[in-house]
């Protein structure tokens, strides 16, 4: 059973910088993709940002949501087997708790349990 667990959400003013952790209990490298997602209050749950694990040629690819392009940055470390989130110039509609998101090669999903992050004004 994979587990994914984030970490790192916190309380910041807008402007400021949190980074995000998924931990996979497996290799991450034996998925297709990981991701962030977000959900606010109210809204439905939406992919921030997206990066390809696999070891293929698309392995390492990123995409971003428009809203957080320039602002967050993915990336991974295969040693050990986490996923980061570089959130930079936080701004009060990033406020939501943050789901981290694996696809296994068998298109099975996976799931954190999310970490809540608000940005005050």
């Amino acid at each position: 059973q994979v587990q994914l667990v984030e970490s790192g959400g916190g309380l910041v003013q807008a402007g400021g910088s949190l980074r995000l952790s998924c931990a996979a209990s497996g290799s991450i490298s034996s998925f297709n993709a990981m991701g962030w997602y977000r959900q606010a209050p109210g809204k439905e749950r939406e992919l921030v940002a997206r990066i390809f694990t696999g070891r293929s040629a698309t392995g390492g690819f990123t995409s971003y949501v428009d809203s957080v392009k320039g602002r967050f940055t993915i990336s991974r470390d295969n040693a050990e087997n986490t996923v980061y989130l570089l959130m930079n110039d936080l701004k009060p509609e990033d406020t939501g708790v943050y789901y981290c998101h694996a696809l296994s090669r068998r298109y099975d999903d996976y799931w954190g349990q999310g970490t809540q992050v608000t940005v005050s004004s």
